[in-house]
């Protein structure tokens, strides 16, 4: 899925009473389901409109309207402070990963139901943990491997195992999950960087993106249509700042699980839009990858040395 890519770090919190955790354990689920849903809705704009608008255009208009929004608190942090970042080539591949990520995307859902290609989208967890053995040289034990060779089980039912040639689509589909997985493993290398640069400079990079190509592909939009391309940047931005702050508040344990809930928006949103009903062969490989995907991630919680995670959920 087009999903979020601004690194959210849960602080360490001072303990509290039981009524007060459970609290803000709702608040945080909240957030995240809300957060979610906001992200499904702009994916969902984005098919709608990638139909009639060249894919840059789009990236164009839509980092634009995010930068508007993101504007405000640039310059109360000051943007000298937001757009100097250490390691500043890592930043850039990171940048650039994550526009051809969304590229991708937008291409994808093009061709295939939305939910097929969120459900793709869901094995790039799977595909971190596999690659975080050769490019960070973390270790993973048999139960997690055992758990990622189930998720890409449950990818390969989703990209139909009939022996005919796989669509442009669910491959547009597949590169975009493996471009994501590349991305995330990049961002562990810039924890240290603030959430505001992070999201910052990525809108900035996508929205450049797009304007380099979009005046060559150019479509004049209609009113409500360049609302919508402006739209997709506003969610965007409110999408974050939910996900951010339902890590702020509750456990990652907690509330991460419940980033699975965009699947059920994407299927909702399908059937209602354009009549789409996922088939048996993408419910099983949804259930493979998110049982797979829910296991590493537990698995991962227990292995971690001290109670923070860094998220990177789904952005359209």
């Amino acid at each position: 899925m087009s999903p979020p890519s601004s690194p959210a770090v849960s602080p360490t919190l001072p303990l509290a009473a039981p009524s007060e955790e459970r609290a803000d354990n709702r608040h945080g689920i909240l957030c995240m389901v809300l957060g979610m849903s906001l992200f499904t809705l702009n994916d969902a704009i984005g098919k709608w409109l990638v139909e009639i608008y060249p894919v840059p255009m789009i990236l164009a208009v839509r980092g634009a309207a995010s930068m508007l929004i993101l504007a405000p608190l640039i310059i109360r942090a000051g943007p000298v402070k937001v757009f100097r970042v250490a390691k500043p080539l890592a930043h850039l591949t990171r940048v650039v990963l994550i526009a051809l990520e969304v590229a991708l995307f937008f291409l994808s859902v093009r061709a295939l139901p939305l939910a097929d290609v969120m459900t793709i989208y869901m094995a790039a967890p799977l595909f971190v943990t596999a690659l975080s053995v050769p490019l960070l040289g973390e270790k993973v034990g048999a139960r997690r491997w055992s758990a990622v060779g189930v998720g890409f089980v449950g990818v390969l039912l989703v990209l139909r195992p009939t022996g005919d040639v796989i669509s442009w689509g669910a491959m547009a589909a597949l590169a975009g999950s493996l471009t994501f997985a590349f991305t995330l493993i990049l961002t562990r290398s810039l924890r240290g960087t603030g959430a505001l640069s992070m999201v910052s400079l990525q809108t900035l990079g996508i929205g450049l993106a797009g304007a380099a190509v979009a005046p060559f592909v150019w479509i004049p939009p209609t009113p409500v249509h360049l609302a919508l391309l402006a739209v997709l940047g506003v969610v965007a931005v409110v999408g974050h700042v939910l996900i951010n702050r339902s890590l702020a508040v509750s456990p990652a344990a907690v509330v991460v699980p419940y980033q699975y809930s965009s699947l059920v928006w994407a299927m909702a949103l399908g059937w209602l839009v354009w009549n789409d009903v996922p088939d048996a062969w993408v419910l099983s490989g949804a259930a493979l990858i998110i049982a797979s995907g829910l296991f590493v991630f537990h698995r991962e919680q227990r292995a971690a040395p001290v109670p923070s995670v860094s998220s990177e959920a789904g952005a359209g």
